[in-house]
Order: structure tokens, then C-alpha cells, then sequence
């Protein structure tokens, strides 16, 4: 590890627990990065053409079908 990061890390744990979060999430996104372009599965490919298909077809989802589904979702 280098000494930058090191110094870096000590700083980060001086921070209060949601700033030490936000830090990490930082670097996981950096790391992930360095890993090169996220490569899709099979299932994951065959669901955005479907996608793409349903919006060629001019299908999309009505304003009420996203509200129930964010109602859902939101805790």
C-alpha cells in the first residue's frame, strides 16, 4: 500500500462513521473501475433487448405503474 494512501486511510478513520461510508464506497467504485467495462450475462443481455424491444414497440410503464413501484421500494 502506498504511503498516500496509508496517510490517507489514517485521515478517514478520524471521520464519523457515515463520512467513513462515503470513503469506502469511493474506493470500491475506483476499484472497480480499474477492473475494466462491466461485461453483461447472458440473462442480463437478453433483458435489456428485451427492454429495447418493448420501447420500439412504444410500450413503456404509466405514470401510476411507477408510482406503485416506487412505493414499494421506498422503505
Amino acid at each position: 500500500m502506498s504511503k498516500l494512501l496509508e496517510q490517507a486511510i489514517e485521515e478517514v478513520r478520524k471521520l464519523p462513521e457515515p463520512e467513513q461510508d462515503e470513503a469506502a464506497e469511493l474506493l470500491f467504485a475506483l476499484a472497480e473501475k480499474a477492473k475494466g467495462p462491466y461485461r453483461l450475462s447472458e440473462e442480463e443481455l437478453a433483458a435489456v433487448e428485451r427492454g429495447i424491444a418493448a420501447a420500439d414497440r412504444g410500450e413503456f410503464a404509466t405514470d401510476e405503474e411507477m408510482d406503485a413501484l416506487f412505493k414499494r421500494r421506498t422503505p
